[in-house]
C-alpha cells in the first residue's frame, strides 16, 4: 500500500511509470485462472468474460456476455479453455494498431489459413443469425462485388474482408428498406425504421435516439418515411464524430452556448473539406436533438442525448454542469439512508482536510494577525519589520509552538465555514442557473459568494476572535504583570455579544472576499482550464485556479481584514480603543496612513494557495484511503471501458477498448452474435452469472 507521501504524490503530480504489458497480463491471467484436470492454469469461457469484462463496467449496449465472442478467438486450438500461451498470444494481438478487424477475421477464420472462405464465413454467420433477424441476401449485386457470384466465390483476405465489414452495415440497411417497401413506392411506415435501425445500430445508438425513431416521420408532410430520410439518417449516425467536431467548434463560439441549424452547417463549411451535410441531414440532427427545445436554439447537452452511445434514458447529464453541492443536494440516490452516510462522510473527510490545509499554513496567518495588529505609533516601538522578521521574532521569543497560538479554534471552525460556504453558494448558484444551458447571469454569481460569506459569519466571527486573541497574546505575555489566557477563559470573559464583537468588519471582509472568489474560480475553471460536464479537472489544474481567484479575494479585501483585527483584538495600555467600524477606519488611516490598511496583505495572498492545495490533496488521499462501503467510483452509469455519459473518451488501456470496439463491428451483422441458443418454449435473458437466465415463455 502507498505511504500517505507517496498518495500526496500521486494526487498532485500523477503518476510517471505503469507495469509493463506482461506483468499486467500474467497478473490478470493468474487472478482469474483455474487449474486444469492436468494441473494447469487456464480460463473457461466465463472467467474470460471475467478476465476482459469486469463487472463494474457498462453492458446496457454491449452485452457482456457478448464478449464470450473473443473467448474463440484467444481458444486457438478450440479445445475449451485459454491457457496462458493462448491469453498471451491474445493480448499481443490487442497491441494491434487494427486489431479490431483482426479480431473478427480470427473469429471466421476456424481453421487459422489465413483466409476466409466464403461457406466458412456463411455457415458461422447463419449459426449466430437470430430467426426473427432481418433477411440478408448474399448473393445480390452488393455481396457479388466482394466474394463472387454463386457459382464463382473465391476466398477473402483479411484487407478483402475487412472492408466488406466496413459497408456491411448500409447494405443490411438497404436490403431492409426494400423488405419492408412491399408496393414499391420508396416509402416505409415509422415502426418498419425502427425495427430496421434497431436491428443493426443498436449497439453503436443511445436509448434516447432508438427510443425516438419512428418521429422522424414528422421532418416531413406525410406519416411514412422515405428512403432519402433512411439514408441521410445513416449519413448522419457514420459521421458522429466528425458531426460531434462541429457542434464543439459552433458552440463554443457561439455567446449562449447554442447553436441553430445555420450555425451548424456554416461551422461545417469551415470544417469539412470532403464531406458537406444535406439540408435533410442538418435537419435530421436538429429534429432529434431538439425534441424537447422547439425554439432550434440547442446546447452541447441537448445533441449529446443523440451523438453519445452511453447514454441512458434514466440518467440525467449534467449534474455537475451547474454547481456540485447545490445540485446533488436534489439529485436523487440509493436510499435516504445511503444520502445521509454518504453526506456525513463527505462532510468528515472535508473536515479533515480542509483541518489539515489550515494546520500547515496556520503560521502564515499567525504573523498575518501580528503584522496587522501593529500599531505605527503611539506606546512602545513597532515590534517587527516584515513578515520574515515577525516569524523570526516569534520563533525567538515563544518557540515554535508560539507560531500556532490558538490553532485549537481555527482547527474546530474550519468544518462547518467549509461546509456553510460551499453549500449557501451551491444552493443559490443552483436556484439562479439555467438548467438547459448550465448557464448564469455574473450578477446572480456574485450574490450566490456574498451569500455565502455572510452566511458564514455567524459561526466563525466568535471562532475568529478567541483565534486572534490567543495568536497576539504572545506578545502580551512577555510583560510580567499579563498571564496567559485559555480559550474557555477567553469565551467566559466575552460572552456571547462580545464574541460577536467586528462582525460588522467580519461581514464587510468575508461578503467581498467570497463575491469575487467564487465566480472568479467558476470562470477559471470553466473559461480557462475548460471544464464542463465532459471534462473534469486534475488536482493541480484546480489549485491553480483556486489560487489564482484568492489573490485578488485576499488582497482587496485586506483593509476589511486589518479594521476586523484591530476591532477583536484586546487593546494594550495607551493604545487607542476603537469604539465601531467607522472609528477604527478613520484612527487607523489618521494615525498610520493608508498603507496601514493592506498590512498583512502578501502574507494572506500567501496563505490562501498553499492552504487551497493542502486541502485539496488531502481530501484526495482520504478519499483514496477510506471510501465510502459500498460507494461507486464513477460519476455516471459507466465504467472505463465505455465513456462516461456526456461525450467523453474512455479511460482503459486500448486492448480493452479495441476489445469492445471488435465487438461493435461484429455485431454490425447481426445483433445476436454472442448470444446462446435456447430450446424452444424459452426466451434468452442472458448467461446466468452475466445479468441473467433462461426462462420457460
Amino acid at each position: 500500500m502507498a505511504t500517505v507521501t507517496e498518495q500526496v504524490g500521486e494526487v498532485l503530480l500523477g503518476t510517471t511509470d505503469a507495469p509493463q504489458l506482461s506483468a499486467i497480463m500474467r497478473q490478470t491471467f493468474f487472478r482469474h485462472a483455474k487449474k486444469d484436470d492436468k494441473d494447469e492454469y487456464a480460463l473457461e469461457e466465463k472467467d474470460f468474460i471475467d478476465a476482459v469484462a469486469p463487472e463494474s463496467e457498462d453492458y446496457h449496449k454491449i452485452k457482456r456476455y457478448q464478449y464470450g465472442i473473443l473467448f474463440y478467438v484467444a481458444d486457438r486450438d478450440q479445445k475449451g479453455k485459454v491457457t496462458l500461451q493462448d491469453w498471451a498470444v491474445f493480448q499481443n494481438l490487442l497491441a494491434k494498431p487494427d486489431a479490431e478487424y483482426e479480431v473478427i477475421f480470427r473469429f471466421f477464420d476456424r481453421d487459422r489459413s489465413g483466409y476466409i472462405d466464403f461457406e466458412e464465413f456463411y455457415e458461422t454467420w447463419k449459426a449466430h443469425k437470430g430467426e426473427d433477424s432481418l433477411p440478408f441476401n448474399w448473393s445480390g449485386d452488393w455481396a457479388t462485388l466482394y466474394i463472387g457470384s454463386k457459382n464463382k466465390r473465391h476466398i477473402m483476405t483479411y484487407p478483402q474482408f475487412a472492408q466488406m465489414l466496413r459497408g456491411l452495415q448500409g447494405e443490411r440497411v438497404r436490403q431492409a428498406f426494400v423488405h419492408f417497401d412491399r408496393n414499391k413506392d420508396g416509402f416505409i411506415e415509422p415502426e418498419e425504421f425502427q425495427r430496421i435501425i434497431r436491428e443493426t445500430a443498436a449497439h453503436k445508438l443511445s436509448d434516447y435516439l432508438l427510443d425516438n425513431l419512428p418521429t422522424l416521420c414528422n421532418i416531413a408532410t406525410g406519416s411514412k418515411i422515405s428512403y432519402a430520410n433512411v439514408r441521410a439518417f445513416q449519413n448522419i449516425i457514420q459521421q458522429m464524430d466528425m458531426v460531434e467536431l462541429i457542434i464543439r467548434n459552433a458552440t463554443i463560439k457561439s455567446s449562449d452556448g447554442k447553436i441553430t441549424r445555420t450555425d451548424f452547417l456554416n461551422e461545417a463549411s469551415r470544417i469539412s473539406r470532403f464531406n458537406l451535410y444535406t439540408p435533410m441531414e442538418a435537419d435530421i440532427l436538429f429534429h432529434f436533438a431538439g425534441l424537447d427545445e422547439p425554439s432550434g436554439r440547442l446546447g452541447l447537452r441537448d445533441f449529446a442525448r443523440v451523438l453519445d452511445p452511453s447514454w441512458h434514458s434514466a440518467y440525467i447529464l449534467g449534474a455537475d454542469a451547474v454547481a456540485d453541492a447545490g445540485q446533488k443536494a436534489f439529485a436523487g440516490s440509493k436510499t435516504f439512508l445511503h444520502d445521509v452516510l454518504e453526506s456525513v462522510h463527505h462532510f468528515a473527510l472535508g473536515s479533515l482536510a480542509g483541518a489539515f490545509g489550515a494546520f500547515m499554513v496556520y503560521p502564515i496567518d499567525l504573523v498575518k494577525t501580528r503584522m496587522q495588529n501593529q500599531r505605527g505609533s503611539g506606546v512602545g516601538q513597532v515590534l517587527y519589520k516584515n513578515s520574515l522578521d515577525c516569524a523570526k521574532k516569534v520563533i525567538k521569543n515563544e518557540g515554535f509552538k508560539g507560531l500556532y497560538s490558538g490553532v485549537l479554534p481555527q482547527l474546530v471552525g474550519v468544518a462547518p465555514e467549509k461546509a456553510i460556504k460551499l453549500t449557501v453558494n451551491d444552493l443559490v448558484r443552483g436556484k439562479f442557473t439555467e438548467k438547459s444551458t448550465g448557464n448564469i447571469w455574473w450578477g446572480w454569481e456574485l450574490m450566490a459568494g456574498g451569500s455565502a460569506g455572510a452566511c458564514q459569519v455567524v459561526f466563525t466571527n466568535p471562532l475568529e476572535i478567541v483565534k486572534i486573541r490567543l495568536q497576539v497574546q504572545g506578545e502580551l505575555a512577555k510583560s510580567a504583570d499579563v498571564p496567559r489566557r485559555s480559550a474557555m477563559w477567553i469565551v467566559r470573559n466575552l460572552g456571547l455579544v462580545g464574541l460577536y464583537k467586528g462582525a460588522s468588519a467580519c461581514l464587510l471582509r468575508d461578503v467581498p472576499f467570497s463575491a469575487i472568489y467564487f465566480p472568479s474560480y467558476s470562470h477559471l475553471k470553466r473559461d480557462f482550464f475548460g471544464e464542463s460536464p465532459q471534462k473534469s479537472l486534475g488536482v493541480l489544474q484546480m489549485l491553480t485556479a483556486g489560487a489564482i481567484a484568492g489573490m485578488p479575494a485576499a488582497y482587496l479585501t485586506t483593509p476589511c481584514d486589518v479594521i476586523k483585527t484591530r476591532l477583536q483584538v484586546e487593546a494594550r495600555k495607551g493604545e487607542a480603543t476603537y469604539t465601531g467600524l467607522r472609528h477604527a477606519a478613520t484612527t487607523i488611516y489618521q494615525q498610520e496612513g493608508f498603507k496601514a490598511f493592506f498590512k498583512g496583505g502578501p502574507a494572506r495572498i500567501m496563505r490562501s494557495s498553499p492552504q487551497f492545495g493542502f486541502t485539496l490533496a488531502g481530501y484526495e488521499v482520504l478519499q483514496r484511503s477510506f471510501p465510502l462501503p459500498g460507494s461507486q467510483t464513477s460519476d455516471g452509469p459507466s465504467g472505463h471501458v465505455e465513456p462516461g455519459v456526456g461525450l467523453a473518451e474512455a479511460k482503459a488501456p486500448l486492448p480493452y477498448l479495441r476489445s469492445r470496439n471488435a465487438l461493435k463491428v461484429i455485431l454490425d451483422l447481426d445483433e445476436n452474435f454472442g448470444r446462446p441458443r435456447v430450446p424452444k418454449g424459452q426466451k434468452f435473458s442472458g448467461i446466468p452469472g452475466f445479468g441473467g437466465k433462461s426462462q420457460a415463455s
